[in-house]
């Protein structure tokens, strides 16, 4: 059996979603005409922090916290969002995410090439 790679499936994704340098993220960021979405595990968040201001939604629970149609709907993490931009921790699972959420329907998605990594290097203010 053959099996595609974990990196096949991002450079697949990248080819069809939106992705954003954190250079233009901290542009948009701090002009407020993004939402950015960390969709790395709870433990990297109190290990490392996150941005100030980001929501987090955990790449496991992304797609059912935002189908409204779910049992794990939740309203309020998408509620006056502007432009989604998600981010992991150097953006493989963030591209999947984004993907998928183009799949269900979201237009206004990308992901941050880099993840986290990039946007602390950016300067973004992180928090614990």
């Amino acid at each position: 059996m053959t099996i595609k790679s974990s990196q096949t499936l991002v450079e697949e994704a990248q080819k069809n979603i939106e992705t954003l340098s954190s250079s233009e993220v901290k542009s948009l960021y701090k002009n407020k005409e993004i939402t950015l979405i960390d969709v790395r595990d709870i433990r990297e968040l109190w290990k490392e922090g996150t941005i100030e201001n980001s929501k987090h939604i955990p790449r496991g629970m992304l797609e059912f916290w935002l189908d409204p149609e779910s049992s794990y709907f939740k309203a309020n993490k998408i509620k006056d969002i502007k432009k989604m931009v998600l981010f992991c921790a150097l953006g493989w699972r963030s591209a999947l995410a984004t993907k998928s959420l183009v799949e269900m329907g979201f237009k206004n998605v990308a992901h941050v090439d880099g993840g986290f990594d990039a946007l602390k290097k950016s300067g973004l203010k992180i928090i614990k």
